[in-house]
This record gives structure tokens, C-alpha cells and sequence, in this order.
């Protein structure tokens, strides 16, 4: 996609390296980082240098192939990375298919073609689902989070399809959750801007208003994590996005790639949810705005049920949130 005009990915192979485009930079200043070593990579995922699921799994899959080349026993390498971030399950699944690559750096590059692939086809298949929102001639999109192209490789997950639509000559209006306290939703903004997508940007706890007023057509969101049976993990706030939309009859998709489906779990219950450092909400560009003493929460993380789901976008199909509607799409994974 396009960065300050020119076309980029998120990540980029330089030999036995990879650069990235520092998102704990973003949306103030673009750079980009070069890790070289096991340690680099581990930093990245770990404090958000890189973050969405897709993309950790294509750093951490980069990660086991540099690694090696250093060195770096497998099984070391591969607990390190697996330890940095353990909500998303495209992590895992990285680590997993790199354990039996014969070539590392080549079976990672093939992961990150495989990610721009699925992406695109995910944007195709949710085309319609923009195109039919329009009921007042401009469809009116809410994402939470960031699930752009800066999430993945290239392209993104719940922001491929409003990227089609708007190539397609659609016109398509994205409010913008905020969402804090990383503020995710800046990077969503600053990606539409690059693409001149219209858009807003809105507090968290807008969408349920803006709902009720009738101004949102669709719900469109991403995930770091779906059971087999449909429960949608993502974004802390998105419970909250779903229950609003639910009470105002607002369509909510879930853009899930397969790398984010866990065949193993069946209940979002189960999902381990990352507890983040405190000090992320407690400090506001280095000014502490919490009082001295008083104790702070961060989950990272909410499970929208999928009785709350209308449907799951993947790169196969749009499938109902149940274990039968992904069955259908993923019968290589039945049971």
C-alpha cells in the first residue's frame, strides 16, 4: 500500500534482515527498523514496533529464519518469539510451520506472499458486504482498531474490503474508533489519509451513539483470534461494538484469514487474554495522568460471542459465525 506516495509493505526482506515500518512511531513520523538478530524480532512483537496478528506471525516466522542463520538452536528461537505476545494465535501458527521448513528465510517469504494473498481475496469476498451498506448512497463503515495493511503485509483485514470499495469507485465513509489507550485507531486514520479514503475519527464510546442515530450502515472489524466454533477475540472495546450493534440492528463482520482461526478451541472463554504493562494507560505521551498509588488495569483483549457475529469474512468466503458455517469453508479442518 502507499506510504508518503510511494508503494510499500509493512515488511520487507534485506537479505539474512528484515526492515519494518516502526509503528510505535506512527502517525507522528515514518521510520523504518532493520532487525538483524533473534533478539530484534522478539523486541519488535513484543513492545509493538510491529503489531496485528498477521503480521507478528510473518516477523516471528522472519525471526526463526534469522535466528537460524545466526546460529540459534529451533526450539530457543521458537520459545522466545512464542512468548512475546499470547493472544494471537497466527503467532503460533508461524512458529508451527517454520519448525518443519527446509529453508527458512524462503518458507517465511512464502508465508508473507501467502498473507497479501489471503488478504486480497479477504477484500474481494467483503466487497459486497460495503457495496450493499449503502443504503443512503455512501456506505458508512465502523472499525475498531487497527486492521488496515498496517496489521499484515500488505492490503489488511478488515480494511481490505473498504480499500476495494473505494478503488471500485464506492462511496465509502470509515468511522474511526480511537481506541485506547495505544490509540490503534490513529494508525487507521493515518492509512485511509495515505489512501484518501474518507473518514472520521471518533472517541471509543462514540459508536454506540452514532448506532442509535442511524449513521452507521456496517460494522467491519479484525481479529487476533476465532474458535473454530466463531467467537470473535479482538481489540479490547470490541465487545462493547458488538452489543451496540446488536441492540440497533447494525450488520458486525469479523474479517478473520485462517492463520487467526484456532481449531482447538471451540469456546472464546478459553482464549488467553494479554494483560498488558499499566503504564500504557497510566502515561499519556510521557505525562502521568493516573494519581501516584492507585492500581491500573490493561487487558488487551475482549471475546465477542457469535451469537453476536452476522459473519465471518475470510478468504474463502463470508461464512456464518458457527462451527457448520466454517466447516463448510474449511472442511480440511473438520473434525
Amino acid at each position: 500500500m502507499k506510504v508518503e506516495g510511494a508503494w510499500r509493505r509493512t515488511i520487507e526482506r534485506d537479505g539474512h534482515a528484515v526492515r519494518v515500518l516502526d509503528q510505535a512511531k506512527l502517525p507522528y513520523a515514518v521510520e523504518w527498523l532493520r532487525l538483524v538478530t533473534l533478539a530484534d524480532c522478539a523486541r519488535a512483537i513484543r513492545d509493538m514496533h510491529v503489531r496485528g496478528a498477521p503480521l507478528i506471525g510473518v516477523t516471528a516466522a522472519y525471526g526463526v529464519a534469522i535466528a537460524l542463520a545466526e546460529g540459534t538452536p529451533l526450539d530457543e528461537a521458537i520459545r522466545l518469539l512464542a512468548a512475546t505476545r499470547p493472544t494471537a494465535i497466527n503467532l503460533r501458527w508461524a512458529l508451527e510451520r517454520m519448525r518443519g521448513a527446509n529453508d527458512a528465510f524462503a518458507e517465511a517469504d512464502r508465508i508473507a506472499e501467502e498473507d497479501v494473498a489471503l488478504c486480497g481475496a479477504i477484500g474481494e469476498h467483503g466487497l459486497p458486504l460495503v457495496k450493499g451498506a449503502a443504503k443512503t448512497g455512501r456506505a458508512r463503515v465502523l472499525t475498531h482498531c487497527n486492521a488496515g495493511w498496517l496489521a499484515t503485509v500488505d492490503w489488511g483485514t478488515a480494511l481490505a474490503p473498504i480499500y476495494k470499495a473505494h478503488e471500485a469507485g464506492v462511496d465509502v465513509h470509515v468511522w474511526v474508533d480511537e481506541t485506547r489507550p495505544r490509540n490503534q485507531g490513529l494508525l487507521t486514520a493515518w492509512e485511509l489519509a495515505q489512501h484518501g479514503v474518507p473518514h472520521t475519527v471518533i472517541a471509543d464510546n462514540a459508536g454506540g451513539h452514532l448506532m442509535q442515530k442511524g449513521e452507521v450502515d456496517l460494522c467491519l472489524v479484525g481479529t487476533d483470534r476465532t474458535t473454530r466454533s466463531g467467537d470473535v477475540c479482538n481489540k479490547i472495546g470490541t465487545y462493547l461494538k458488538a452489543l451496540a450493534a446488536h441492540d440497533n440492528g447494525v450488520p458486525f463482520y469479523a474479517a478473520v484469514p485462517s492463520p487467526s482461526i484456532d481449531w482447538t478451541l471451540d469456546d472464546g472463554a478459553a482464549i488467553p487474554i494479554e494483560e498488558r504493562s499499566g503504564d500504557e494507560v497510566r502515561f499519556i505521551a510521557g505525562r502521568e495522568v493516573v494519581p501516584p498509588g492507585i492500581p491500573v488495569a490493561n487487558p488487551a483483549f475482549d471475546v465477542t460471542p457469535r451469537r453476536l457475529v452476522t459473519g465471518l469474512v475470510t478468504e474463502r468466503g463470508v461464512a456464518p459465525a458457527t462451527a457448520d458455517g466454517l466447516r463448510v469453508l474449511f472442511p480440511e479442518h473438520a473434525r
